[in-house]
């Protein structure tokens, strides 16, 4: 493990994860899926510390309209 967090490392995916990360990366017009791995580490970091702390995390769209982050 990197202690300045500057170095690369290397994950294996089975196939849907593959698939899910270059759809994502797609949809995001991305070729970095490093970025896409990322930010969804990021929202899963915001979801669980929500869930700790006893609050929740939402989304809301553009009608209004909330959704929960269940895990």
């Amino acid at each position: 493990m990197d202690p300045q967090g500057v170095g690369s490392v290397q994950i294996e995916l089975n196939n849907t994860a593959a698939q899910l990360l270059a759809r994502l990366c797609a949809e995001m017009g991305s070729d970095d899926p490093s970025g896409v791995v990322s930010r969804a580490l990021g929202l899963l970091d915001m979801s669980l510390r929500s869930k700790r702390q006893g609050g929740r995390l939402c989304f809301m769209n553009e009608h209004g309209e909330i959704s929960d982050v269940v895990l």
